[in-house]
């Protein structure tokens, strides 16, 4: 889909999406923000039930005359439970229905009041086919990436997919540049070399410190990946490490000893960037096929400049990414 075809226009319409009439002007890639009407359900794309989290796909009226529908994912995830609100919980305001009852033991589906039981909602409108494919499930499989392959497939699918603007990210110039997200920032060192932005990732309610998840983007450009570094780039990633720590424990009370602090390879975009959360969150993308620590990359920068330009990686694909298709094709898994 072209996204910038698909969503474009101007005037106000009335159309019908599922079940929800909407009769009023939605902008591109905007939904309702008071409730999620003028969302058609179009499929389940991942119902993850260890994690309490469904991925969906739907279609938004985009705000031409022409009945074009913009492509949205929206995420649904259960949000931890408030510690200050338990005590609400157990009260005649939640209902129980018995599910098993034997001996001592008891199983109740509870129903609490709707203040207590909000789900958290993370809408990308207008959605890209490379958004639909990352939250649709998927069967994975272990690729090992050269230092050829990465120049003979990797690099070259990159500049075609940047190229064709696939892989968009003009909205993290737009952070760097405070057009956007200014008032999320947490801290701020705006070195064009050896700056960088830290803010809260949009997986953090910025209350819960166990769940603490925050990001680095620095200020240089052209570094897509861990690919780009070298020993020049040290002085960087010290900055980061250290500030970015610094910071954190300031702010939120988070010693060093409880921060993971990594890079992810692949990443899910390709501005450099780097992961900070806490080291008792159960996330996704912290295990060996993707994480990569940002003390041992420094250490391994300092050992031979060219670490991970000459680096063979490994690490896990989906069988509809095209990168994993790209692979294929050349015979490499």
């Amino acid at each position: 889909m072209n996204d910038s075809q698909d969503c474009s226009a101007s005037n106000a319409k009335r159309i019908k999406i599922g079940d929800n009439e909407v009769n009023e002007k939605i902008t591109t890639g905007t939904v309702n923000r008071s409730t999620l009407s003028g969302i058609g359900l179009v499929s389940v794309l991942n119902d993850n039930s260890s994690r309490k989290v469904a991925c969906l796909h739907g279609k938004v009226a985009s705000d031409g005359n022409d009945g074009q529908l913009c492509d949205a994912v929206i995420i649904l995830e259960k949000k931890p439970f408030d510690q200050n609100n338990l005590q609400q919980l157990l009260s005649k305001k939640t209902k129980l229905t018995v599910d098993l009852q034997n001996d001592i033991y008891s199983t109740f589906t509870a129903f609490p009041p709707p203040e207590l039981s909000d789900i958290k909602a993370t809408i990308i409108c207008p959605a890209t086919e490379k958004h639909i494919r990352k939250y649709t499930k998927q069967k994975s499989f272990i690729v090992q990436e050269t230092a050829s392959d990465y120049q003979n497939i990797t690099l070259p699918y990159l500049e075609k997919q940047i190229a064709a603007n696939v892989f968009n990210i003009q909205w993290v110039f737009n952070i760097l540049e405070h057009k956007v997200e200014s008032e999320r920032i947490i801290y701020e060192d705006p070195d064009k070399e050896n700056g960088f932005i830290l803010l809260p990732d949009m997986k953090w309610d910025r209350v819960d410190k166990t769940a603490l998840y925050v990001i680095a983007i620095p200020h240089k450009r052209g570094l897509r990946s861990l690919r780009d570094l070298s020993a020049e780039h040290i002085p960087l990633l010290e900055n980061i490490l250290t500030k970015g720590l610094a910071v954190i424990e300031e702010k939120f009370g988070l010693k060093s000893s409880e921060l993971r602090v990594y890079f992810h390879y692949q990443p899910s975009y390709y501005h450099l960037h780097i992961h900070f959360n806490n080291v008792e969150l159960d996330m996704p993308g912290t295990g060996a096929l993707r994480a990569h620590l940002l003390a041992d990359v420094i250490e391994n920068l300092t050992l031979s400049g060219n670490y991970y330009r000459n680096k063979t990686f490994t690490f896990e694909l989906r069988e509809n990414d095209n990168l994993y298709l790209e692979f294929q094709r050349c015979g490499k898994v």
